[in-house]
């Protein structure tokens, strides 16, 4: 078979759910080929556009081959300014390659102007004009010789972001054209996400052959095995894998990401071990808490360092348990690390934090919401501030960098309790490296939505969100106003919104704070 990762989503690192499944084929010994369609489809993009008619798009056209090198340089890292002009110039050539589509298209996202991906009819008009998408040049020329070559009947598309749900169907559209034998296969975790949905009924049972939910390596081997058709839309009721396969990137491009080195995505556990925010999705799709065992987790830690030597290493967990943190801390191997983790009262622990240093974990990303200990009880987040404070402070003393992300317009807070957020973030601005600011959607079937007067926040029956008329009337264009107006005037506040790197954000992150790892020693 041929598993495919469609376009768009950043292009920096390899597609952790098709690692995962080529790590459980390759430990069955059972032949597949794999296409990084996001990666090459954008590179394809980016050298079809010959001509500019602007001195901007010119520019970035004749730099474009520099850029390129200057995102794997480690030595851009250390200049903000260096790294956001080959970024954004990137990005640029991008946008223009993808304007003539009616497609605002940028290195982490895509717009069609016409289309929506939480639309259904959409995602089946896309797949009836495949030759209308951008990448269509792309496919056209790569999929029909790989298909020739490989002689296979079954092609599996992944997705994980509404980014690519229209790409990725324009894909379909096109296969079952040229081969309308071709079985087709669904997955991902945006597919899951759909699924989850109570009202959920399969609208592309003419364009997919099966429609996957879940974790699906055991029942895709199953049916490989088998060599014979599946049955069609839940295939994989969220059914937890009876193995945990070592993630396998031996078939990615791996020189070929846009970062200084191989970033591997890992993942320690699907769903998330708290479980009890009010607005998480997770509880909203009542997706249950796996861990894999922390001995297994080291061990494929170890075979994956010793046979790749990644740059960094991405931990794609919802939250890094306490166990799993300690387990990493334990290990001597200083490989560099990031990932997201709740703010608990391991990290008030001074000695925990060195120990963290010394495993190699050069960033957290801290899901802090708000700073306001009413609101966060309101959220149910399980943390208070005195311990944020104390956990910021470890860290900086560390020399571990911290990614807060911060949530604005929840149905409890009003613009007194979000200028209470902007006074927390002033007064420790010294502890915090970058932010991620993020106005509160509404899950679209959870609990909160009983409690609420609700409304479409998108057009369409794949939507994942409700729009909600706030209690106190902080709506959507208050919040937006009070970001703009007041929280990112900030001078403290403008001055860390500007380390933060532009379109890869988080993801590139760390390898900011590596290339400045000698004014942040451990303590």
């Amino acid at each position: 078979m041929i598993l495919i990762y469609p376009p768009i989503s950043k292009p920096c690192e390899p597609p952790a759910g098709l690692a995962r499944i080529a790590g459980a084929l390759t430990f069955q010994d059972i032949d597949f080929t794999l296409l990084d369609a996001n990666l090459e489809g954008m590179l394809f993009l980016l050298e079809s556009l010959t001509v500019a008619s602007d001195t901007w798009t010119r520019r970035s056209l004749n730099n474009l081959g520099k850029n390129l090198l200057a995102l794997k340089n480690p030595f851009t890292y250390a200049n903000i300014s260096r790294y956001s002009q080959a970024a954004t110039e990137i990005n640029r050539v991008l946008a223009m390659a993808s304007r003539p589509y009616g497609v605002r298209m940028s290195l982490a996202d895509y717009h069609d102007e016409k289309m929506s991906p939480v639309r259904s009819a959409d995602l089946i008009r896309a797949a009836e004009n495949y030759e209308k998408n951008p990448f269509f040049s792309y496919f056209k020329k790569r999929i029909p010789p790989l298909l020739e070559e490989k002689g296979t009947a079954t092609i599996g598309i992944s997705l994980s972001y509404l980014s690519q749900a229209l790409s990725a169907f324009a894909m379909i559209g096109f296969l079952k054209k040229n081969d309308p034998n071709l079985r087709i296969i669904l997955g991902g975790s945006l597919i899951t996400s759909w699924m989850s949905n109570p009202g959920w009924k399969n609208p592309f049972s003419g364009l997919a052959d099966e429609v996957v939910a879940g974790p699906g390596e055991e029942w895709l081997i199953a049916q490989l095995k088998k060599n014979q058709p599946g049955r069609s839309v839940q295939a994989s009721p969220l059914k937890i894998p009876e193995k945990q396969y070592i993630p396998c990137f031996d078939h990615f491009p791996r020189d070929a990401y846009l970062s200084p080195g191989l970033i591997i995505p890992y993942s320690a556990s699907s769903g998330c071990y708290w479980r009890k925010c009010s607005f998480c999705p997770e509880k909203a799709e009542k997706n249950r808490y796996s861990p894999a065992k922390e001995d297994d987790v080291l061990h494929d830690l170890e075979v994956l360092k010793k046979k790749h030597s990644p740059a960094l290493i991405h931990f794609l967990d919802n939250a890094m348990s306490p166990g799993l943190l300690l387990g990493i801390a334990e290990n001597d191997d200083a490989t560099p690390w990031y990932g997201f983790t709740r703010i608990t009262d391991h990290l008030a622990d001074p000695e925990f934090c060195r120990t963290l240093k010394r495993s190699g974990c050069v960033m957290l990303k801290l899901g802090l919401e708000s700073g306001d200990q009413n609101i966060l009880d309101d959220l149910n987040k399980g943390i208070n501030l005195k311990t944020v404070s104390l956990a910021l402070c470890n860290l900086k003393k560390t020399g571990i960098a911290v990614y807060i992300y911060l949530l604005f317009g929840t149905a409890a807070e009003t613009i007194a309790e979000a200028r209470n957020t902007l006074d927390f973030s002033i007064r420790h601005k010294d502890y915090i490296d970058f932010f991620n600011l993020a106005i509160f959607n509404l899950p679209a079937y959870g609990p909160d939505v009983e409690k609420l007067k609700v409304s479409q926040f998108y057009e369409g029956d794949l939507s994942l969100y409700s729009n909600f008329e706030h209690p106190e009337g902080w709506g959507r264009p208050q919040v937006r106003q009070f970001l703009d107006g007041e929280f990112k005037r900030e001078p403290s506040i403008a001055d860390i919104l500007r380390r933060t790197p532009p379109l890869f954000t988080s993801n590139h992150a760390p390898f900011f704070c590596m290339a400045h790892t000698e004014r942040r020693p451990v303590q």
